[in-house]
Parts: C-alpha cells; structure tokens; sequence
C-alpha cells in the first residue's frame, strides 16, 4: 500500500508542470466585494462555491507559480524559496484532485472544506519564509544582476496573490463549515457588513475585517506614529495626540493617521514601501520572540497591498522636522470593491529581464561639486 502510494505521488509530482502550464493560460476572475457579501448572505451554495474554488484556485495558483520560476536560480535554490515553491506544489496537487470528484456529494463537500483548511495551515508563513529567502540571497549574493526593481515588482504580485487566495479559502471554509461565529453573528465568513471603522480605530474591535482589511493596516500606521512621536518627543512631558480622521464620500472612504513624530526626509518615502529596506535587524529563521515580520520592514508595504487588494491605496504624507500623514484610500461602495489581481502574461515577463541600460536622468552627486576649480570662460 505505501508503495502504491508512492507511485501516486511521483506520478501527480511529474505532472504538475503541465497542470501549471494549462492553467497559467487562464486569467484569475475578479470578485466584487458585492459578489462575496452576496453570495455568502443570500445565494449561499457549497456546490457552487466548490465548482468554482476547484477551477478558481489552480488557475491562481498557476499564475503565480509561473512568476517564481521566472526568478533567478541563485534565489530559488536558496532553502526559504525553495520551501515556499514546495508548499504551492503540494497544496496544487490537492486542489486536483477534486476536478473529477462529484460535487454532489456531501462527503466530497467535506473533505473539500478539509483540504482547504490544510492548505491555508500550510500557506501560514509563506510571507515571513520567503523573506528570509530574498534576505539570504542578497547577503550571498550581493553583486548579483537582479535589481531591487524586479524584487519589489514580484513579492507585490506573490504577496497580493497569496491575499487573494486567502480570501477565497476564508470565505469559503467559514461559510460551509456548519458552526457560525459566536462573537460576531453577523459576518459572512470573515467579511462584517456592520464594522463601525471607529471601533476598529480605538481598538475595539477584535475581529479581522477582510472587507476594509483595517486593524491590521490601521496598527501598522499606530504603532509607527507612536513610535515616532516617543522618539521625537523622549525628553518632553507632553506627547502631541495623534490624530485619526475617517471621511466618507461618494466613491472613497478615507482614513489618515497624523502624528507629530519628526517627519522622514522626502528622499526616504519610497523606501518605506520597498521590501528591501528596514531599519531592524533581520530575524533568523524559527525566531518566535517577536511578530512575524519584524524585522522585515513588511509593514508599510504589505498594508499597502490590502488596501489595494480592493482597488483603494496607501500613501503617506511627511513633512521633515514635523510629522507624517498616513493615508488609507478604500471603495465606498461594495460594487467598486473589486479584486486586482495578477495575471501572468508577456507584460509581466518583461518586467523579469534585468534592465542593463543606463539611466536617462542625470544622477546627482552624492558630494556638492566644488566650482572653485573651474574658471569662466570669456
């Protein structure tokens, strides 16, 4: 039998580059926040949400698993990335199996419901693993061709990617898996159509929001205006409040988070997005002391991943030597919320090739030049 077993599991291992081939071909279909809170509060069907999710899945999986094998080999042989590629393997096969299962089947439903629950267990720490997988190879191979630039434009699409995923497992395994949620009865899987945003603001709210995706990226904007404003105000008997405003329009709704904590240089805003840049120590492998990114420098770009996951935004505002206005851009209405979502195609595959070519803007130097040498000519 384990023989057999095996046998199996070789056979499914040497087909996945076919499956990820067909699949890939395919465009991702994105849901509209309407779509999901539909779905799951009046039209909840498990048949339906199975036939899709078997189709769905692979063909996102796929798309991005393209992506990683476009890589350099120096990175991927590293041990972090190359767990993270087994992972998405695995979890592949799985969904597969189900693509000739009958979805009439109550027994075939549950073991679904099953199966996504593992994956999602597994897929836990993709984003801290294949961190500490870009850490290695830049420490390894610093000089390397590869760009900053190519980095930053994968793990935006890896990581909006792996959200999307997510969603759908969420959505799917909550609503279908027979209990509802004591605490909060009125969610529909991890979506809340009541959530006050005030609440989430003062901390009162317990629950992870994936309609507005905020107390996670609202702690991130606190915890980094707090931490400025301490620093900027360490010898001061009164810190300056920060300040939350929430306005609601007619298309956006928007959050900004003010504080009066020094401000960054302009030069430094960008960095502050990029995967590349922290100001921490990285943390090693199996190191449980601390939340899963820090460390990292996650926070600012991956907040700003889950605003745009539904076509909303992050920007911060910083004025040197005053404070900083943290920005938060989201859909008002549920019809505009709307997945963005990568696809792979030969748009994307361009941005993998290592751009060699020199810059068309001067770049300036990093010491002021010295004129006193040069004489005016008459």
């Amino acid at each position: 039998m384990k023989f057999v077993r095996f046998i199996m599991k070789n056979a499914a291992m040497a087909s996945v580059p076919k499956h990820i081939e067909h699949f890939s071909k395919f465009s991702p279909s994105p849901l509209s926040m309407k779509q999901f809170l539909d779905f799951g509060s009046i039209n909840a069907c498990e048949k339906t949400s199975f036939v899709f999710l078997r189709q769905e899945l692979p063909v996102r999986l796929s798309n991005i698993m393209k992506e990683i094998n476009l890589l350099p080999d120096k990175l991927l042989t590293t041990q972090p990335v190359k767990m993270v590629q087994s992972w998405y393997i695995q979890s592949l096969i799985e969904i597969l199996e189900f693509l000739d299962k009958n979805p009439d089947d109550y027994k075939v439903l549950g073991e679904f419901v099953d199966a996504l629950v593992t994956i999602r267990n597994r897929h836990n720490d993709v984003v801290p693993t294949m961190a500490q997988g870009i850490i290695e190879y830049k420490e390894t191979f610093p000089h390397d061709a590869v760009t900053n630039q190519n980095i930053q434009y994968f793990l935006d699409r890896f990581y909006m990617s792996r959200i999307s995923i997510r969603m759908l497992i969420n959505q799917h395994t909550l609503i279908f898996d027979g209990s509802a949620n004591p605490v909060h009865p009125n969610t529909i899987g991890s979506i809340d159509p009541l959530c006050q945003v005030g609440d989430v603001v003062q901390g009162k709210y317990e629950f992870i929001n994936f309609k507005l995706f905020l107390k996670n990226t609202i702690f991130s904007f606190l915890q980094n205006a707090m931490r400025a404003t301490i620093e900027t105000h360490e010898n001061s008997n009164n810190l300056p409040p920060i300040q939350v405003m929430v306005s609601l329009g007619g298309e956006d709704m928007s959050i900004k988070v003010s504080d009066k904590g020094g401000g960054v240089p302009f030069r430094r805003i960008e960095n502050l997005f990029s995967y590349m840049y922290s100001t921490a120590p990285a943390p090693q492998m199996g190191e449980h002391t601390r939340p899963p990114l820090a460390g990292f420098g996650y926070g600012l770009p991956i907040s700003r991943l889950y605003a745009k996951y539904f076509q909303g935004d992050l920007q911060l505002y910083s004025m040197e030597g005053h404070g900083t206005d943290a920005v938060i851009y989201l859909k008002a209405l549920s019809t505009d919320s709307i997945e963005r979502l990568p696809v792979y195609n030969k748009t994307a595959l361009k941005n993998y090739k290592v751009s060699q070519e020199a810059d068309d803007w001067c770049i300036p130097s990093k010491e002021p030049l010295d004129l006193s040498n040069y004489k005016v000519a008459k």
